[in-house]
C-alpha cells in the first residue's frame, strides 16, 4: 500500500443513509447488533463515554448483510482497506482461481473474497445456480464453513491455536490468521489437529480425546499471535 487507509468523511452519516427508512430495531434484528450500538456508529461516538468509535470488520460484515451493501465497499469506506488492496473482478474475469492455493474465503452479500498468500481476489456472486455450484466445489476441495460467511481451506491450515480458536496458514503462527466460532471449533477440533500435523509433516504423538490441551503442541507458545 502507498499509504494508510482512511475512512470517508461522515462515515456515520453514510451508515445512516444505508439504513434508510429501516428502524433501528429492525436493523438490529437483521444484523444481530444492538440498536443502541448501531446508533452510536451512525453518530461515530459512544454516547456513554463520548469516545470516537469505528466499526470493526466483523461489525461491517453484519451491517453489509443487513443493508444489502457490498462488504468490501464498506471496508474501504470505513478505512479498513484501500481500493488498491483489492483486485477488481473485471480485471480477472477470465482467470481461473486455483482453490488449492486459497487460504480462506469470505462470502459477502454480493461478492466473494479469496484470500491467498499476500493477495486478495474479489468476484461477484452472479446467480444462485453458480453460487450453489461454487459451494459444492468448496466442499470437494476440503473447505469447511468456520463462521457465518467464512470458509477455510483445511489443506492450508498449518497451525491451530485451540485456546484462542484461531487458525494460521504458516507454521510459526505469525502471519495471516482467522478466528473461528466456538461451535465450529468443537465440531472440527480433532480434524484441525490432524490437518495441522499433516500439513506440516508432523506426527501425532497423542490419542485424540485424551487431553484437551493436546493441540497445544501444535499451536505453540502463547505469545505467537
Amino acid at each position: 500500500m502507498n499509504g494508510l487507509a482512511q475512512p470517508i468523511s461522515n462515515f456515520g452519516k453514510f451508515l445512516e443513509s444505508l439504513r434508510g427508512s429501516m428502524s433501528l430495531r429492525e436493523a438490529a434484528r437483521k444484523s444481530g447488533l444492538s440498536h443502541a450500538y448501531i446508533r452510536d456508529l451512525e453518530l461515530e461516538r459512544n454516547r456513554s463515554t463520548n469516545d470516537k468509535i469505528t466499526p470493526s470488520p466483523d461489525t461491517l460484515k453484519k451491517l453489509s448483510a443487513a443493508y444489502g451493501y457490498p462488504y468490501t465497499e464498506l471496508m474501504i469506506k470505513a478505512g479498513h482497506l484501500m481500493s488498491g488492496d483489492i483486485v477488481p473482478a473485471a480485471s480477472f474475469t477470465d482467470v481461473s482461481i486455483e482453490l488449492t492455493n486459497v487460504y480462506f474465503i469470505e462470502i459477502g452479500a454480493k461478492e466473494i473474497t479469496y484470500h491467498l498468500e499476500g493477495n486478495k481476489l474479489l468476484r461477484s456472486i452472479d446467480s444462485l445456480i453458480d453460487f450453489s455450484t461454487f459451494l459444492d466445489k468448496l466442499e470437494e476441495n476440503e473447505f469447511k464453513k468456520m463462521d457465518t460467511d467464512l470458509y477455510v481451506n483445511f489443506n492450508q491450515v498449518r497451525r491451530y491455536d485451540d485456546k484462542r480458536g484461531r487458525l494460521y496458514f504458516d507454521e510459526m503462527g505469525k502471519g495471516v490468521s482467522v478466528t473461528i466460532s466456538a461451535i465450529r471449533q468443537r465440531k472440527y477440533h480433532d480434524l484441525l489437529i490432524r490437518k495441522a500435523a499433516v500439513n506440516t509433516n508432523k506426527s501425532l504423538e497423542f490419542s485424540f480425546g485424551r487431553s484437551t490441551g493436546a493441540s497445544s503442541a501444535l499451536s505453540g507458545p502463547e505469545n505467537n499471535l
